[in-house]
C-alpha cells in the first residue's frame, strides 16, 4: 500500500474573531483487487498550533494560536439538553450561539459529558476553543456530606478506558485545546499519573514550543508519533491549578451571584489571572417560565426589606427548586430590580430582568477586558446554558430563547469594542485584532429622556495599537451643570475615511447614588418606528434582513452618525444574495454598505415589506425586542407560539433620533406555519411589524 499526502502553504485555522476557520478534508478508501472499494473514512481537519504559558505578568494562563496572544473570553458548557436529545441540529445551534456572543473557548465541565462528535464539528465551523475536562468533579467524587466517592470512581480501570477511548475519538479536532484532569480537583493519584503518561507533549512539540528548536537539533531517536495518545496539547491536573484561579487548587473560583456593575472594572474585584468560573443572574423571559412551569410557579419574589436598608429576595419553593440566583445581595448590592421600580405582575418582572441581564454581563466582560494582559488573561463565564429549567447563569433557555444578557456579552467580547469604564468614566477602546487601526474615532453622545443631545464629542483622528485597551478622554457630561438624573450614552467607535462604523455601544445611567425609576414614565412616550423587510425562503429555513429606523426628530439635531451602521454578516450559506444585489443600479463608489443597502430597500419595486409604529414624541426607542412566532388564527390564550431558535445579529437594542439598526434574522419554520414577527421595547406595546 502506498501513501501520498500533498498541502501546498495550507491556510491557518483561527479561533472565533480571529480569522477563517479553513476546514480541509481527508478521506482514506480501501480497495481490494477485483472486489472494488471494500471501506472508507474520511475527517474534516485543520492546521494550527495552540500552545499555552503561564504568564508572568498576571500569573494567568495565556493561550496563543499560531503564534498570537488570545485573550480569552468564553463560558462553561454544561450539556446541550438535560434529556439526551443531542441532535445534530440542536448542537448546530448551540455552537453557533456561543460564536454568535463573540466567545472563543468554552469548557466542557467535568460534571457533565464527553460530549458527541457534532459538538467538537461544530466548535471547529465556528472557531471555538474547547477546553476538555475529564469527568472528576466535587459534587460526586470526594465531597458532599457525607463524602461521595472519595476515592474517585468506582472502576478506575473502566474510567481509563474511557479516557482513553475519548482521546483517540477527539484529538483530531483543530478546536480541542487543552485537557484538564478535574473540576476543582485533582483526579485520584492513579488516574492523575496515567493521565499525565498517556498525554504527555511528544518532545518535537514541546521543543517547537517552548524552545523554538527546529527538527535538525533534536534527537533522531525520539519515540515514533503514534506511540503518543495525543502528544501535542497540554494537560492541567484540575480547573484551578497551573494558570487558572489561584493556581494552586484552592477555591478561588466565581463568585456566583449579583455584582455592582462597576465593581468588575476596579482593580480589587478578582485578583487572578484567569478565572475559570464567574457566574450571575440568568432570568428567561416570561414566556419560558409560563411554558415550562404550573400557574404557582408564575409569582415573583417577595420583596423584604432588611433593617440595614438592603433588599432580600423571596423566591416562592418552584423558583428556588429551580436554581433562581436573587437580583440582589444584601449587605452588598441593593436589588437591580427594584431600581427600575417595583415590578407589578411576571411579564414586569422579566422585563426589568432582561435590562439587568443586559448590563451585568455586559459590565463583566468589560471589565475583563479593560484589564487585558495588565491584569488577566481570561475569563470563563458560569454558565452559557441551562439544559433544563434553570434560573441562573444562563444567555439562553432550554427552549433556545436568548436573554439580553446574550446581546450584552455578544456587545463587551466584539473584537474591536469601544466602552465606558463604569468605575472610572473614561472612555476606551479594546482591539483583540492582529491589526494596528490608524485614523479612527469616537462619537460619544448623550440623550435625555426628552430626546434632547445635550453632550456631543468627537475623539478624532485615533490610533490603536494591536492587542490592548487604550484609555481614551473622561466622560464629562455627569460632571456638568445641572446633568439629568438619567440619561442615555451612545458610543460610536468609527473609520474616518467612510465613516463605517467599527464598534457601537449604548448605555442607560443614572447619576451616583440614583436609580432608573424615572424610565417608568418613559414607557409611555410614543416615538415613531419605521422597518423595512426582505425576506429570503428556501425549504423551511427564513433569512428577513430589516432595517428599524426611529424616526423622530429634535429642532437642535446634530450631525450624527445616526444614518450609518454596520451590517452583519451572516452566517447561513442557504441564501444567495446575489439576485438581491444585482437589482442595485450602477453608480458611483458609496462611502458605506449601508447606504447600498438602503437605497435598494428604498425602491418601490423591489417587493420589500415597509411597517410603520406612529409617534408624534421625539426620544430614545428604548430597549427594543424582536421574536418570531407562528401566526395562528385559533391559538388559545397564554399559548406559547414562539418559533425557536432564530439567530438575530443584534436584539434589545435601542435607537436615538434618527438613527437606523440593521437587524438579521435566520430560523427555520415548522411544515405549515407562517412566521410572523412581532415588535415590543420599553416605550412599545405589542406590534406585529411582519
Amino acid at each position: 500500500m502506498c501513501w501520498q499526502i500533498f498541502f501546498y502553504k495550507p491556510n491557518l485555522w483561527w479561533p472565533n474573531g480571529m480569522g477563517k476557520q479553513s476546514l480541509y478534508n481527508v478521506e482514506i478508501t480501501v480497495d481490494v483487487n477485483d472486489f472494488g472499494e471494500s471501506d472508507s473514512w474520511n475527517h474534516h481537519f485543520g492546521f494550527r498550533k495552540v500552545e499555552s504559558h503561564i504568564d508572568s505578568a498576571t500569573g494567568g494562563r495565556l493561550f496563543k494560536v499560531n503564534g498570537r496572544p488570545i485573550f480569552i473570553r468564553g463560558g462553561n458548557w454544561i450539556l446541550s439538553d438535560g434529556l439526551l436529545r443531542l441532535s445534530r441540529k440542536r448542537y448546530k445551534a448551540d455552537i453557533k450561539f456561543h460564536a454568535d456572543m463573540n466567545f472563543n473557548m468554552m469548557r466542557c465541565w467535568g460534571g457533565g459529558l464527553a460530549e458527541r462528535p457534532e459538538f467538537y464539528h461544530f466548535c471547529d465551523i465556528y472557531g471555538l476553543l474547547v477546553w476538555q475536562e475529564f469527568w472528576i468533579t466535587g459534587d460526586v467524587d470526594g465531597r458532599g456530606d457525607p463524602v461521595s466517592n472519595p476515592d474517585g470512581p468506582l472502576d478506575h480501570d473502566l474510567f481509563m478506558f474511557c479516557a482513553r477511548d475519548t482521546v483517540k475519538l477527539l484529538r483530531n479536532h483543530p478546536s480541542l485545546a487543552l485537557w484538564v484532569g478535574g473540576n476543582e480537583q485533582v483526579p485520584p493519584k492513579d488516574i492523575n499519573s496515567a493521565l499525565k503518561t498517556d498525554l504527555q507533549l511528544h518532545p518535537y512539540f514541546e521543543s517547537f514550543i517552548h524552545h523554538g528548536s527546529s527538527e535538525e537539533e533534536l534527537s533522531p531517536d525520539l519515540k515514533d508519533p503514534s506511540q503518543y495518545l495525543d502528544g501535542t496539547r497540554i494537560y492541567v491536573q484540575g480547573s484551578m491549578w497551573d494558570g487558572f484561579a489561584n493556581g494552586k487548587g484552592d477555591f478561588t473560583d466565581g463568585p456566583y451571584e449579583i455584582q455592582n456593575p462597576e465593581d468588575f472594572f476596579k482593580d480589587d474585584y478578582y485578583k487572578y489571572g484567569f478565572n475559570p468560573e464567574v457566574g450571575s443572574i440568568g432570568m428567561p423571559v416570561a414566556a419560558t417560565i409560563r411554558a415550562t412551569m404550573p400557574p404557582e410557579g408564575w409569582q415573583i419574589p417577595l420583596f423584604n426589606k432588611l433593617p440595614n436598608g438592603y433588599v432580600k429576595e423571596v423566591p416562592n419553593p418552584i423558583w428556588d427548586y429551580h436554581k433562581y440566583i436573587p437580583y440582589s445581595k444584601p449587605g452588598k448590592v441593593h436589588d437591580q430590580i427594584l431600581v427600575y421600580g417595583t415590578p407589578v405582575d411576571l411579564d414586569d418582572f422579566c422585563l426589568k430582568a432582561q435590562l439587568v441581564n443586559y448590563i451585568q454581563y455586559r459590565a463583566l466582560l468589560e471589565g475583563w477586558s479593560s484589564h487585558m494582559w495588565s491584569k488577566y488573561t481570561g475569563v470563563l463565564i458560569w454558565k452559557t446554558q441551562n439544559p433544563w429549567t434553570g434560573l441562573r447563569g444562563q444567555f439562553y433557555d432550554h427552549l433556545h430563547d436568548q436573554t439580553a444578557g446574550f446581546y450584552g456579552c455578544r456587545s463587551a467580547a466584539e473584537p474591536i469594542h469601544v466602552q465606558l469604564n463604569l468605575a472610572t468614566y473614561f472612555i476606551e477602546v479594546v482591539n483583540t485584532t492582529s491589526e494596528e487601526l490608524s485614523d479612527v474615532a469616537i462619537e460619544a453622545s448623550v440623550w435625555n429622556l426628552e430626546g434632547e443631545c445635550p453632550y456631543y464629542k468627537v475623539f478624532d483622528k485615533l490610533k490603536l495599537p494591536s492587542k490592548r485597551t487604550i484609555s481614551i478622554s473622561e466622560m464629562n457630561y455627569p460632571k456638568s451643570k445641572s446633568p439629568a438624573p438619567v440619561y442615555f450614552l451612545l458610543l460610536k467607535l468609527y473609520k474616518m475615511s467612510d465613516d463605517g462604523i467599527l464598534s457601537r455601544n449604548f448605555y442607560w445611567l443614572h447619576l451616583p447614588g440614583g436609580d432608573y425609576k424615572l424610565l417608568e414614565p418613559y414607557r409611555k412616550r410614543n416615538i415613531p418606528l419605521t422597518m423595512t423587510s426582505l425576506t429570503f425562503i428556501r425549504g423551511s429555513s427564513y433569512e428577513i434582513r430589516m432595517h428599524i429606523q426611529n424616526t423622530s426628530k429634535t429642532p437642535d439635531s446634530r450631525s450624527l452618525l445616526s444614518s450609518y451602521n454596520f451590517i452583519q454578516e451572516s452566517h447561513s450559506k442557504d441564501f444567495n444574495t446575489s439576485s438581491f444585489e444585482a437589482r442595485v443600479p450602477e453608480r458611483k463608489k458609496e462611502s458605506s454598505l449601508f447606504h447600498k443597502t438602503w437605497k435598494n430597500f428604498s425602491r418601490e419595486d423591489n417587493g420589500v415589506k415597509v411597517t410603520e409604529i406612529k409617534g408624534t414624541e421625539t426620544g430614545v426607542a428604548f430597549f427594543l425586542h424582536l421574536s418570531v412566532h407562528a401566526s395562528k388564527k385559533d391559538h388559545k390564550d397564554g399559548e406559547d407560539t414562539r418559533i425557536l431558535p432564530v439567530h438575530y445579529s443584534d436584539n434589545y437594542f435601542s435607537l436615538v433620533p434618527g438613527e437606523v439598526m440593521s437587524i438579521t434574522l435566520n430560523f427555520e419554520v415548522p411544515p405549515g406555519i407562517t412566521p410572523r414577527i412581532s415588535l415590543t421595547g420599553w416605550n412599545y406595546g405589542e406590534h406585529t411589524v411582519f
